[in-house]
């Protein structure tokens, strides 16, 4: 018997029907009960063991639209988006930039907002006209755009431009200076803010370097630019 399909709805989108390792709500449950026990590393493998099972599903000659409302496609989303942060956390950028263009193919209203993400990967990649089509997809209200924008033009001219650097400091302050602190502790304190109902605007910014700290360890340059900024 056929474990898992695409089953067609009235709204020309696809839901995924599947049992076993098919059922992406279970996967995506045990993948994280995983990782909040400590192996990090088996909830990574399953995480992308699922998006490869996914991609076997997919015709390539073909449109196809996730349904966001079916429980199982969300979870088969979510997997796919949980597994390119795997991969960009571990300097894999072409890999996790992979991840992010299938998932804007099966969820192009970009629910899981991985647009931001694969401007990143762009970024570290040095696809400087790939990133000039996707940064358009991030919202301005976020602070990791202003991040991207500031980046993107100290890759490409060595210098942050004045523009987006006033608006940086003034618009996003607590990012500007989470970012030019000299050190960004994941303490119970930050822990209990950023786990709370409304975390506060400073434990997003603590959270929005966390995320990508890995990039500053290996471009530490545009960290040292923003700094002398201060």
């Amino acid at each position: 018997m056929q474990k898992a399909y695409l089953e067609p709805t009235p709204d020309q989108t696809f839901e995924v029907v599947g049992e076993g390792p098919c059922n992406f709500v279970k996967v995506l449950a045990r993948s994280r009960e995983m990782q909040a026990a400590g192996d990090i590393e088996g909830a990574c493998n399953e995480r992308f063991q699922a998006f490869q099972r996914l991609a076997e599903l997919i015709p390539e000659d073909e449109e196809i639209n996730l349904e966001w409302s079916h429980r199982n496609s969300r979870a088969a989303l979510e997997l796919i988006f949980a597994s390119a942060i795997d991969h960009f956390l571990i300097n894999n950028f072409e890999m996790s930039a992979a991840l992010l263009e299938m998932l804007l193919e099966l969820d192009p209203e970009d629910h899981l907002e991985g647009s931001e993400l694969l401007a990143f990967d762009y970024l570290a990649l040095d696809e400087q006209e790939l990133f000039d089509e996707v940064i358009n997809d991030v919202s301005d209200k976020h602070p990791g755009r202003e991040v991207l924008l500031l980046w993107s033009a100290f890759r490409r001219d060595g210098r942050l431009p004045e523009g987006e650097l006033q608006r940086f400091r003034t618009h996003f302050a607590p990012f500007f200076a989470e970012f030019t602190a000299d050190e960004h502790p994941a303490d119970e304190a930050y822990l209990r803010d950023i786990g709370s109902e409304r975390p506060s605007p400073a434990a997003q910014a603590r959270e929005l370097w966390l995320q990508t700290e890995n990039l500053w360890v290996l471009w530490p340059g545009f960290i040292d630019a923003l700094r002398a900024a201060r």
